[in-house]
């Protein structure tokens, strides 16, 4: 697989640049441990030429007729739908996904696009009744969009960033400069010559590969308005401090430590199910998967017993095989790192399955000098431990007992974060109760939604703020200005 993916680097103004002042990083295929392609990272010296090129751009593009807008949006959206399994292959290739879900995310971000094509043409302001204490006229507002919008992808599914940023981004009106990661390239890249061939002018989407360096010039940028960002804690604390040199805004969406609430009146099975198969999507390796599972203590022996069987059923190996449900993690580091968290967590809990490398022997040949972890279950573990209250980013799930729904609540919210959380259970009224306790932005009941395009996703605490998807999501990429004309 050594060169699999050839060399991908910087769409700077419509052109792929052929060198650049940071140079050649190799990109290691986490299922193979070898380097399967080349990417050509970016600094200052190429944001600044991005956002140049954004800013000239985006008097034409702003311009544009919002249907004409619409209909290049939509040449994405069935571009893409063309090619699901072309952006799948690539996204396993960089990623170790198993070839089933990279192809659903390829798939999600189609939906966006064809979503917020629907909202280019539909943008609108407001009409403000008259006050008798002012002077009499004509009141309205405006919704206009930033100018330059500067977007830091995240590795872990940056197909799924593309629709749930960049789409709202363009149908607000933006011309986008976008970082991608150097651990996850080709697929955004595909993404970018797709929106070429559908009509996007060349000025109007940039594509930078870079590390720290290029993400903190875009947000220090003066031309650039806002900041669209998706990833950790500690870089969101970094891109909130060099924010604050122009003031601009940031959209910020962070960490996640999900629960999965199980009440004795559930589904147990279906509980069970659902939550296996979510925490260890991506290898664990997501903001919104339900790493913790709070179960009420009058199933929970059963509750424990059954998501042990159940991960130990997975399948971990190759990810173009379609019956994989787990791949690698991304690295060796982040392998080292998880097991590092895990053999800590197993002096305060107990070991239900899982808890090492997978064995290399186990796997066939073609992945076994991977970076895997077996997925994991941990059970008794302690609320107040860093395993149960912080992201482990790895295929790690930790159950925890309740006897109230009091007690459910407060554990819930528990942790720094307030991104998701999943309620099992058949009564209504009980649904009822608990969901405005529950400090978390996305709340779903007896499983998840799928994240439909038209639903907003954000966090609330350190999960961050703004939201991705829906009319909010368009929004945020719109800023507002009041208009009064005096009769």
């Amino acid at each position: 697989m050594s060169d699999e993916l050839g060399v991908t680097g910087p769409l700077v103004n419509g052109s792929w640049l052929e060198k650049t002042s940071i140079g050649t990083i190799d990109h290691v295929n986490p299922a193979t441990a070898r380097v399967n392609g080349s990417v050509l990272s970016c600094g200052p010296q190429e944001v600044d030429a991005a956002v140049a090129a954004a800013k000239d751009a985006y008097p034409q593009w702003r311009a544009m007729s919002p249907d004409k807008r619409r209909r290049i949006l939509q040449r994405i959206e069935e571009l893409m739908l063309a090619r699901v399994a072309e952006l799948g292959r690539l996204t396993t290739l960089e990623l170790g996904v198993p070839i089933a879900v990279s192809s659903a995310l390829a798939y999600l971000c189609s939906g966006w696009f064809g979503y917020y094509a629907g909202w280019a043409d539909k943008i609108e302001g407001a009409t403000i009744p008259p006050s008798p204490v002012m002077a009499p006229g004509l009141d309205y507002t405006v919704p206009e969009p930033y100018g330059v919008v500067g977007i830091i992808l995240t590795w872990n599914g940056p197909i799924m960033s593309v629709g749930m940023k960049i789409a709202p981004a363009l149908a607000a009106g933006n011309c986008v400069v976008v970082k991608s990661p150097d651990l996850a390239p080709f697929t955004v890249a595909r993404f970018a010559e797709i929106a070429l061939e559908a009509g996007l002018p060349p000025g109007v989407l940039h594509l930078l590969p870079g590390g720290p360096e290029a993400g903190e010039h875009l947000v220090r940028h003066p031309d650039v308005g806002m900041i669209s960002f998706t990833g950790g804690i500690p870089t969101a604390k970094k891109i909130l401090d060099s924010a604050r040199h122009t003031l601009k805004p940031v959209l910020l969406e962070l960490g996640g430590k999900t629960a999965s609430v199980v009440f004795p009146d559930a589904d147990i099975d279906a509980a069970v199910t659902e939550t296996v198969r979510s925490c260890f999507n991506l290898s664990g390796q997501g903001c919104n998967l339900t790493t913790r599972m709070l179960v009420h203590r009058e199933v929970y022996e059963r509750v424990v017993e059954a998501a042990g069987v159940a991960a130990k059923a997975l399948t971990v190996g190759d990810p173009f095989a379609p019956t994989t449900a787990l791949g690698p993690v991304v690295g060796a580091q982040a392998r080292d790192r998880i097991l590092g968290v895990i053999d800590k967590a197993v002096a305060d809990s107990r070991l239900v399955a899982g808890g090492h490398a997978v064995d290399k022997a186990s796997l066939p040949p073609q992945v076994q000098g991977g970076f895997f972890v077996e997925p994991t279950v941990l059970a008794d573990v302690d609320p107040g431990s860093e395993v149960a209250r912080h992201e482990v980013f790895g295929p790690v799930l930790s159950i925890i007992p309740f006897d109230t729904e009091e007690q459910a609540v407060e554990l819930a919210n528990s942790t720094p974060y307030g991104l998701g959380a999943v309620l099992f259970t058949h009564d209504v009224a009980r649904v009822q109760r608990i969901v405005p306790q529950l400090q978390a932005g996305t709340v779903h009941v007896n499983g998840p939604s799928g994240q439909p395009p038209g639903a907003p996703f954000g966090g609330y605490k350190q999960s961050g703020h703004g939201r991705e998807g829906g009319k909010e999501g368009l929004y945020e990429f719109l800023q507002t200005k009041n208009v009064f004309i005096r009769a």
